[in-house]
Formats: C-alpha cells, structure tokens, sequence
C-alpha cells in the first residue's frame, strides 16, 4: 500500500512555475502556447489547435517547455468539470510555453523519478477526486489551490520499478482504448441508423409557418424549483420543473439558443411552463400534421438550424428561420405509418445507446481501478 512506500511532497520532486501572459514589455516572441483546450482525452497532448502568442523574451527563457514536462491545468474547468488535469509535453523540437491558466511541473532528478510515472499518479488523483478538494469557484471559473496540490504526497518506487508500473499501465490502457473506440463506433453507427430512417419521408414542401402557430415563454430560466408541479421547458436538453403553468396543450418545444448551436427538440402534452427563448409550436390545422410527425421533423432539421442560427458567443434560432423551414408533407395516413416506424425505432435504439453509453461508464471505471491498483501496490 501507499502508507508503506516511500512517499514524498510534489514541491519536494518538482518545480512548479505560473504560465505566461501576453507581453507587455518588447523584445516580443512568438510562441506556441499549450492551452486548457490543448488538454486531450487520457491526459494526452491534444496539439490540433495550439496558439501564438507575443510574449516576452526574457519571461520565455524560463518559461520553455522541454520534452517530459508536465503541464497541470489550475483555472478553467466548469460545472461538471474539475480543474486538475495533466498532460506530459512530449515535443522534442519547436518554441513551446503554457498560458496563464496552466502551471508547469518539471521533475527535478529524472534519474529518481519518471514523469510518465509521475503524470499517471496526477492523472490518478484527478480521476479520484484530490483535486477537486482543493478548488474553489471564482467569476465563473474554478481556481486550483497550487499550495495545497504541492502537498500531495507523490510514492516513490525504484526507477525500474517505476516503468514497470508504466508499461503494464500503456498496455492496459491501449486495450481498453480499442474497446472503447469501438464502442464508440457503434454507439455512433446506432445514431446514424436512426437518422437515415428519419429521413425517409417524402411529400409536399411545405413551410412549417403555413402549419403551426409560434410562440415564447415569458420567464427567465432560474424561475426553475426543485420538485414542482409542472414540466419547465428551458433552452437545457434537461426537463426542468416549476409551480405554476402557462401552458395547457399539446406543443412542440424548440430551443431558441444554445452556446454552440445544439439545439433540442420536445414533445408534450398537459400543463407546463416555458423560457423566453423557448419557442412553444403549436398545430393550427390538424388535418394536414400530426404532431408526433412534426416533432421527427423538426429533429430531422435541427443539423440545419444549426447552421443556420446566428450569434458569436451564444447562437440563436431568429422566428423566421423557423417559418420558412421546409417540411415534406405526406397524407396524415402516411404521417402516420412514419410515426409509427420512427416510434419503433426509437426505442430500440435507445436500448441500444444506452448499453453501449454504459458500457462507455464501466470502461472509464475500470480504468481508474487499475490505476487504483497501479498506486496502493497491487499492480
């Protein structure tokens, strides 16, 4: 177990040093810089979309990245996501650095400690929780305590030792990544069926605003209550819940905005309440749609309202791209007859997604146990 081995400090095995800002003070270098976005999958190296940045040369000559360094991500994250992740610089050539968000950790005796080793003991105590013990939130952001992750006690093995525990690690972990890859494959292969078969149907063009009456909630989104007594529709793919209804009727509920332009779609009947930006779609002819056929095609559109929406920081669906979208419109028995097929469908390929979505949980469990073992001697 840990307690048995030989353990010490990260401040004791490592220097820590804050990352860079841009310069202020000339001579300028351009730089690539290592990014919270650069923070890959596995604690990997993501170097699809490095940035320059002008910085200042002398800040920059103790600042240089070196093959082995670890870079430890101590601002940014998000609700669901704890700030504390690692990556290992495995770049031999080129002018790299890290931003302002990052710190860097570089092994002071590489001949005592490997920082593959190290970096998997990190990537370990982020995986089990350590590190999101020691933030805090601020202005949105969550903020690493740096002193407290320096008293992290790290164990320390023979140097053989070490890669032992590493190579078993790589090999392990490379299986299980060829699992999940082609898990992922037919969890995707899953959601492409789907979206073939919902494209199937055929018939007159039509404008959704010739069909259907339009309309918006009036409430903010934090108008939410725990266990209320009625669905709240929000922009969120999550069915909020509220005390008091707007609504009594069979709508559609289409997401007016979304950060990146994912947009969702709903179905439902009763007594709800809706966002300002949640646009609530109703049937003003129900000889000519039924409603379970719009709400497919409205799912059927949502890649084109995507690229349709506008907006840099938050993107947005405008009432008239909604109007103008063109359905196809069979006869009702048609509608119908696709209803009931998509309905079908749908809920085999949601058994599907599901299993293989749990499957995706216990590969990452079993992931973190064997580090688990890797670091309490049982590897």
């Amino acid at each position: 177990m840990i307690s048995k081995w030989q353990t010490n400090k990260i401040n004791e095995l490592c220097i820590i040093k804050s990352g860079l800002w841009a310069g202020k003070k000339p001579p300028f270098l351009k730089i690539n810089i290592i990014r919270n976005t650069n923070f890959g999958k596995d604690g990997k190296l993501d170097d699809s979309d490095i940035a320059n940045l002008d910085v200042e040369q002398k800040q920059f000559n103790t600042r240089k990245l070196e093959y082995g360094d670890i870079i430890l991500e101590k601002s940014g994250g998000g609700p669901k996501q704890p700030v504390g992740r690692v990556i290992v610089f495995d770049r031999r050539e080129g002018n790299y650095s890290f931003s302002n968000f990052t710190s860097l950790i570089r092994i002071k005796d590489p001949q005592n400690l490997d920082f593959n080793y190290l970096h998997k003991f990190l990537y370990y105590e982020y995986l089990n929780g350590t590190t999101e013990k020691i933030q805090s939130n601020s202005t949105g952001i969550r903020n690493l305590n740096l002193n407290s992750y320096k008293e992290i006690k790290v164990p320390v093995l023979a140097i053989t030792e070490q890669k032992r525990i590493v190579k078993t690690l790589d090999e392990t972990f490379e299986r299980i990544s060829k699992v999940k890859e082609n898990t992922e494959k037919n969890l995707q292969n899953v959601k492409d069926l789907f979206e073939s078969y919902l494209s199937t149907s055929k018939g007159t063009k039509v404008p959704l605003g010739q069909l259907v009456n339009i309309t918006t909630g009036k409430l903010n989104a934090n108008e939410m209550v725990d266990n209320g007594k009625y669905p709240f529709f929000t922009c969120a793919k999550e069915v909020y819940s509220i005390n008091k209804y707007a609504f009594d009727c069979e709508a559609i509920l289409l997401a007016g905005n979304n950060a990146v332009g994912d947009f969702n779609v709903k179905h439902y009947v009763g007594k709800f309440n809706a966002y300002q930006r949640t646009y609530v779609i109703t049937v003003n002819n129900h000889n000519k749609v039924l409603y379970r056929y719009l709400y497919f095609q409205l799912l059927k559109s949502l890649k084109e309202f995507k690229h349709k929406s506008v907006g840099a920081g938050t993107k947005f669906l405008k009432l008239d791209m909604i109007k103008n979208l063109q359905i196809d419109l069979p006869s009702p028995s048609d509608q119908q007859a696709i209803v009931n097929g998509l309905d079908a469908l749908s809920e085999q390929t949601s058994k599907l997604e599901n299993n293989y979505k749990q499957k995706l949980v216990y590969l990452d469990e079993l992931k973190q146990s064997i580090l688990h073992q890797a670091f309490t001697g049982q590897l």
